[in-house]
């Protein structure tokens, strides 16, 4: 028997059976490896910069903060767009991943008329087999940020 949830709009399917790989005492959690690196900007609150779960990466919302000087790359939109995109690289190369293994992007953007601009450096990352996306328009993004780009990678 399958059953299905529906979180954030996308289905789950799970079999009544699944396996998640679980190495705790609790045979109903999914093991979870928390992915942390010191070349993406360090989580300002209770969360983790990634998540690894039976092979799925999910990476949390990254904003063009440089994790050296921790300060927005406010040089130009182009250059905090790539900012952010270096984060999720560092976070994903963290988890033993690279761009070719994110199939779910979804980018923020404080002004959606910067669209064709986050659309022309996000296509340098994303040179083959681009993953599903959505981009949405926010009202503020953390740090003053212009835009915030989270993805979910699988092993394949």
């Amino acid at each position: 028997m399958k059953k299905c949830f529906f979180l954030f709009g996308a289905a789950v399917f799970l079999s009544a059976t699944a396996s998640f790989g679980q190495t705790s005492s609790n045979p109903n959690q999914p093991a979870k490896k928390i992915i942390k690196t010191d070349q993406a900007p360090l989580p300002v609150g209770p969360y983790s910069q990634g998540v690894l779960v039976d092979g799925f990466l999910f990476v949390a919302g990254q904003v063009g903060v440089n994790p050296q000087t921790r300060q927005l790359a406010s040089q130009s939109f182009e250059a905090e767009t790539d900012q952010v995109l270096k984060n999720l690289q560092a976070i994903l190369k963290g988890a033993g991943m690279d761009f070719r293994h994110v199939v779910k992007a979804t980018i923020y953007l404080k002004d959606m008329g910067q669209f064709a601009k986050v659309n022309e450096v996000y296509g340098k990352y994303f040179t083959v087999e681009p993953p599903a996306r959505e981009t949405v328009q926010v009202s503020s993004l953390p740090s003053n940020a212009n835009v915030e780009i989270s993805v979910i990678a699988a092993m394949h």
